[in-house]
C-alpha cells in the first residue's frame, strides 16, 4: 500500500485547489479502504461498533435498541443502540447484522427518550462517564422507561 503524503503548509497548489473547493478534498477511492497506514476506515468502524456493543452489554439495565428514531423513522439496514445516563442519552446507529449480538438489551418500538443529543454531546457524555470513574455507578445511569 502506498500512502501519499501532502505537505499542506507548503503546497500552494493544494491551498489554491482547496480554496476553490471550499476546503473540501475529494479523492476518487472507496472510503472504506482509506487507511492511516495501520487500519482502514472500515476496520475502525467495525471496532467502534463492537466496542459500543460491549459497553451496552456491560450496562444492560440502562441500554436499549430500536429500529426507529423518536419520529418513528427507520433507516434500512441500521438500528439504534443507546445508553441512558445521568449526563444524557448516547446512541449510535449500528448495522443490522449486529442486532443479535444484543439479545438481552431492552427493545423498544422507537427511541422514546431521545433528548436531541448530537455526536459532540455523545463524546462529552462518554468522557464524563470515563472521568467520573466511580466504583458505584448506580447514579450515573437513568432507568429506561417507555414513555409516549
Amino acid at each position: 500500500m502506498v500512502l501519499a503524503r501532502i505537505n499542506w503548509e507548503k503546497s500552494e497548489m493544494t491551498k489554491r485547489l482547496l480554496a476553490k473547493m471550499d476546503n473540501t478534498l475529494i479523492l476518487p477511492c472507496n472510503v472504506e479502504d482509506v487507511s492511516d497506514g495501520y487500519h482502514t476506515f472500515s476496520e475502525l468502524y467495525e471496532h467502534r461498533c463492537l466496542l459500543w456493543i460491549n459497553i451496552l452489554l456491560a450496562n444492560k439495565e440502562h441500554a436499549f435498541k430500536t429500529w426507529q428514531n423518536d419520529a418513528g423513522e427507520k433507516i434500512e439496514g441500521w438500528f439504534i443502540a443507546g445508553l441512558n445516563t445521568s449526563f444524557g442519552q448516547a446512541t449510535y446507529h449500528l448495522p443490522e447484522q449486529h442486532w443479535n449480538l444484543l439479545p438481552y438489551i431492552k427493545e423498544f418500538e422507537k427511541n422514546f427518550d431521545y433528548d436531541g443529543h448530537t455526536s459532540a454531546d455523545v463524546l462529552q457524555i462518554l468522557e464524563k462517564l470515563a472521568i467520573t470513574n466511580r466504583s458505584d455507578t448506580t447514579n450515573l445511569y437513568r432507568h429506561i422507561e417507555k414513555t409516549e
